[in-house]
Order: structure tokens, then sequence, then C-alpha cells
């Protein structure tokens, strides 16, 4: 029986497949080139055929190799869901893992887990904070918190909020800046908002909004384009802005008084897209889930406009 190569060695074969470029891959692994050319040299000994061919200037995969480079591909990503049921089972019944991205987590979650706690004091939250998109089979995640359409393939989602956009400021702003008695007092400070747009729909911007409230000729000389809502709200914190923000990133910072409305017009984010609580559609019945699902519903019910 011939010895198969081990998991090192596939994973080596299936980057340098994927490069053609044997400097590329060990960048990518943490090698040197040299490292990946005798690891792939070692794994065609092994297998008595050539993966690759090689020239001065290039490499290419054979038709064996790519016949065992997409096998070899198909067994690490089968081994890779394993390891997650493994993980997921091993760690038992009481923990649920959430994954969410920075902005939901700085902005409204994190400041009512404990509520959630005090409800549930046998579930013990974890949390994976990133704009990384996860896999609930490849990754050790049991509900996500995503922005996005709520359409995805084998997964449940329940839509949190509607999503809609204000203009917010520091109270000291209007202590210490000029006033702001109607809209169009807005083009003597400095504006921030974001650029987003995806499928045809696009986020509320301050032209947006200054049409909504009749100001035809807006200048908007004096806008800030921010890469993330969270940088547009925290200029506003600072005093250096009048950001328009999603409310409900934005509601705690408001009742507390650190940020004010100076204008109650509001604009509705397209219903396309919204936050929504992420799951498998096999585990809706799961107790943890059902426990996490209703409290968040709750909490997002009690924010809206």
């Amino acid at each position: 029986m011939r010895v198969m190569p081990g998991t090192r060695a596939l994973r080596t074969l299936v980057v340098a497949g994927r490069h053609l470029n044997f400097t590329r891959a060990a960048d990518e692994l943490g090698l040197t080139p040299a490292a990946v050319s005798y690891q792939i040299k070692e794994f065609e000994d092994q297998l008595g055929v050539q993966l690759f061919t090689r020239t001065s200037r290039h490499i290419r995969l054979t038709e064996a190799g790519t016949v065992i480079c997409d096998a070899a591909s198909e067994a690490l990503e089968g081994l890779n869901r394993a390891m997650t049921r493994v993980r997921k089972m091993s760690r038992g019944g009481e923990q649920l893992r959430v994954t969410v991205d920075p902005q939901f987590a700085t902005k409204w979650l994190m400041r009512r887990v404990e509520l959630f706690r005090g409800r549930h004091p046998g579930i013990e939250l974890r949390f994976d904070v990133t704009y990384e998109l996860r896999d609930f089979e490849l990754d050790d995640v049991d509900v996500a918190i995503r922005f996005g359409t709520g359409r995805y393939t084998g997964l449940k989602a329940d839509r949190l909020f509607d999503n809609v956009v204000v203009p917010v400021c520091s109270p000291k702003l209007l202590t210490h800046g000029k006033p702001l008695l109607e809209p169009r007092d807005l083009q003597e400070h400095t504006l921030a908002h974001i650029e987003w747009s995806r499928q045809g729909v696009t986020w509320p911007n301050w032209r947006m909004w200054m049409a909504a409230a009749g100001v035809a000729d807006f200048d908007d000389s004096r806008t800030i384009v921010f890469g993330s809502s969270s940088d547009a709200v925290e200029a506003a914190l600072a005093g250096e802005a009048v950001a328009l923000a999603d409310f409900a990133m934005v509601a705690s910072d408001l009742s507390e008084g650190r940020l004010i409305r100076p204008f109650e017009l509001s604009i509705r984010v397209p219903s396309e897209f919204a936050y929504y609580l992420v799951y498998p559609a096999g585990q809706a019945n799961d107790p943890r889930i059902v426990a996490f699902r209703d409290w968040i519903t709750e909490e997002a019910r009690a924010v809206q406009i």
C-alpha cells in the first residue's frame, strides 16, 4: 500500500496549485520557496507521478496534478468541516459563539450583553468580532449578525432593524458652533457620511438628506466621506462634524446625551438591506439559538423609530 502524504503536504500542494508560483505559495504558507519545492517533489516521489511541469519561467499543473490537487482540496475541506463539528461537540451545550461585525458589536450589542446574561445565566456567550464572513460548516460559530439581504442558502435569517439614517452631533457643537435653526444651516458645519452602494441600492448621504429637507442648492464641498459609519459617528462624538448615522447604532449615545438629533428628519434605507440574525436552518430549534434570537429581536424592536 502506498503511503499517502500528510495534511501539511496536501495544503502545500493546494496552495501551490492555486498560485502556480512557489514564491507566492511560500509567502502564504510561511515557508521558503525551496521548502515548497522540496515538499512538492517529495509528494511526487511518494505518488510516483509528476504533478507540475517546471520551466525557467513558469510552472503548470499536469493532468494528474489537477486531479490530485482537486482531490486534496476536497479532502482538506472535509477535514476542516469535521474538525468544526468536533470543536462544537467538545465545548458542550452551554456555550453560544456569535460572529458579529465590529460596528454592531461596539455600538449596539456589547452595551446590552449583560441583559442577556441576566436572563440566561446558563448560556455562555463567546464573540468572534470581525468583518470577515464566516462559514458555519468551517468556522466554530453558531450564529451571525450581519448586514445584507437576508437571503442565504441553507440559512435562516431574522431581520433585526429597519435601518433609518438620522443626522447626529455632539451637544457641544450647538453650544460653541454656528446655530442650527433650519436644515440649510448645516452647510456652515462639517458634514460626515459614508459612501456605500450595492445591487443598485445607495446608502443615504448628505445630498439625499438635504433634498428630502428641501435644500435644492446644497453645496457638498464641506462634506467628509468616511470608510465606516463608526468613524463618522466618532467625528460627531468629538464635536468635529454632524454625521449621518444609522439610528439603531447611535440609540444609546442619543439616550445617554452624548449625541443629539439637530433635526428630526430621517431617511429609511431601502428594505433590501438590513441587519439580520443568521444561523443554520437545521439548528433553528437549538435552545441556545432560540433564547438568543428571542432576546435580540426583542431588544431590536425597542430601538426602532
